[in-house]
């Protein structure tokens, strides 16, 4: 067994993996690309697709491809595929054994161990289910590190002195702005603020509004019953979306997409970056909050500030980097890839632990407040559920603390222990996130000490203990979620679940090629048969797009085989609809 850790970035939109090589992050590609988009489907013949070959299926099976499934992780719920239901930490698991795999076949040894990163605004259920899927692809989860931590590990890897550096974090799904101090070898993030259902994706959910919008006004149609059609839609999107980073105009154009009185409908617009920037500007307001709610939080001003990080595709959006440099004064650094730096700061965070010589130590903190309830003055009265916070909201972890609270009346036997997330004084306001009950106390007069111990982890696992001082009786909880966490005989059934889908290591290569060799030839003979009832204005396009297909499987050329099936796709979805 390999003694490499590996870092995993697991994305929303995509995610990568690396590892340390002569010092240095080294970004493995997965099927020939350094960022796998993370998404899950299933072929015609059940046979699983896993990045980019699901991306290419979204467009005419969206019901059978699953995307952005990191929003719900730490939900208590299921997702459809086919036929299957599935929890979201199986989707992500088997995004994490094609990483694995891809690692294994890099380095050429077995790979058991991972760092894997998170937004900093995770919840303690969210990284609970980060961990589980990490188990579901045979990894055991080492660490579970910081986004931002991660990036700030990046790019300042060969730091001196001492800086105060602002990491913002706008990726396909999550946000996260961290404040975070270096100083020699030391790492120490400050504070951390956030929103883990603000992101890229967002964007292209405004596009796709407007694009919706101005077929009803020309054509007179509604895409959004059409499940093809709005992922083609949603393609568009992000293609225009990522083009307006470097073009003050993006053209959209989709042939075919709809049919109105037995003729097409085709999409054809431009969409200009003003246009573009008014759609997410209150997006962009919202991110700028949540960094001056950071500052203070870490006690600091913008003018103490001296270095803002740019991490995450979506902060190539033009608008986001000038509307910082507005507000912060200074130009946000971007010389190294947004896309990339999150996963190269955890194989570095992964070096550390395998006890490799690297210059960064990390220092990590809780986004969140952890705390009890009990009887106390509360605005001047005595209220039952008054808030009594114990590990506070940017507390350096690991880190543990206990309070002593007492019994109020005589012979109290039995005592609730409740469990909150939160920053408000009434605890009703905050988040429960477990509890437990102590019984059987001793027959003692009011006053009975009971001493109630936090203990917070480096992956944000929360432990809280309860305990009679006098007799030491006592009760303790795993915080993990109970609606999330997968006990043993979920995790068992969930193995065989997705085991039935996942090839093994030596045939997933090439039953990919197969697969898709076998897609391109059906596309190839449906094209054929629809050469007999297609309009006489259709049967040219059909005849040049067969060819381009037939020549580039002789080739074997991949790419000339992408673009020919894409363009063949959706010629023939719309000569089916």
């Amino acid at each position: 067994m390999s003694d490499i850790i590996i870092g995993i970035d697991l994305g929303t939109t995509n995610s990568e993996v690396a590892y340390i090589r002569d010092g240095r992050p080294c970004i493995i590609e997965v099927d020939g690309s350094q960022l796998l988009p993370s998404m899950v489907g299933l072929a015609n013949d059940g046979a699983l697709l896993v990045g980019q070959s699901a991306r290419n299926q979204y467009v005419l099976h969206p019901e059978r491809t699953i995307r952005s499934i990191k929003r719900r992780m730490g939900e208590d719920v299921k997702v459809k595929m086919g036929e299957q239901d599935y929890t979201p930490q199986e989707i992500s698991a088997i995004i994490l054994r094609h990483l694995k795999t891809a690692a294994q076949r890099e380095l050429n040894e077995e790979i058991a161990k991972a760092v894997i990163t998170v937004p900093a605004y995770f919840s303690d259920a969210q990284r609970q289910a980060t961990r589980d899927a990490g188990k579901l692809a045979d990894l055991e989860v080492v660490r579970i590190i910081n986004e931002p931590t991660a990036a700030a590990l990046a790019y300042e890897a060969d730091h001196t002195g001492q800086r105060n550096i602002l990491v913002y974090d706008l990726g396909g799904g999550t946000f996260d702005v961290s404040v975070v101090r270096m100083e020699h070898d030391v790492t120490e993030v400050l504070s951390s603020h956030g929103n883990n259902h603000l992101g890229g994706d967002d964007f292209d959910a405004r596009i796709v509004e407007h694009l919706i919008n101005h077929l009803q006004d020309v054509h007179g149609l509604d895409p959004s019953s059409v499940p093809a059609a709005m992922a083609r839609l949603e393609r568009a999107a992000e293609a225009s979306k990522i083009a307006l980073s470097d073009a003050p105009y993006a053209r959209i154009e989709e042939e075919y997409l709809l049919e109105r009185d037995g003729k097409p409908a085709h999409l054809s617009l431009e969409l200009d970056r003003q246009e573009y920037e008014a759609m997410i500007d209150p997006f962009v307001d919202e991110t700028l909050e949540a960094v001056h709610t950071a500052l203070r939080g870490a006690g600091l001003t913008v003018s103490d500030l001296d270095e803002i990080l740019l991490v995450g595709g979506a902060t190539r959006t033009p608008l986001i980097q000038h509307r910082l440099e507005a507000d912060l004064g200074m130009q946000p650094r971007t010389e190294v890839d947004p896309d990339l730096c999150v996963v190269a700061g955890s194989a570095i965070q992964a070096s550390v632990i395998a006890g490799q010589q690297v210059a960064s130590v990390l220092v990590d903190v809780t986004p969140y407040t952890f705390g009890t309830s009990a009887i106390s003055d509360l605005n001047g009265e005595t209220y039952p559920y008054t808030f009594v916070p114990l590990i506070r909201k940017n507390t350096a972890i690991p880190v543990t603390k206990s309070e002593a609270f007492t019994t109020v009346y005589d012979d109290q036997e039995t005592i609730e222990v409740q469990v909150y997330q939160g920053e408000d004084p009434d605890a009703l306001n905050n988040t429960e996130i477990g509890s437990f009950r102590i019984e059987g106390l001793s027959e003692v007069p009011a006053g009975n000490v009971i001493v109630t111990t936090f203990a917070l982890d480096l992956n944000g696992i929360l432990q809280v203990n309860s305990r009679e001082k006098r007799t030491g009786l006592e009760k303790h909880i795993r915080i993990e979620n109970a609606t999330t966490r997968f006990e043993q005989e979920e995790m068992a059934a969930a193995r065989e679940r997705i085991g039935a889908l996942l090839p093994s290591d030596e045939e997933d290569a090439d039953s990919d090629m197969q697969r898709k060799n076998v897609q391109n030839l059906a596309l190839i003979e449906k094209a054929e048969r629809l050469l007999d009832t297609a309009p006489a204005e259709d049967k040219e396009d059909l005849v040049d797009l067969t060819e381009q297909l037939r020549d580039a499987l002789s080739a074997g050329d991949i790419n000339a085989q992408q673009h020919a099936s894409g363009k063949l796709s959706d010629l023939i979805f719309y000569l089916d609809s």
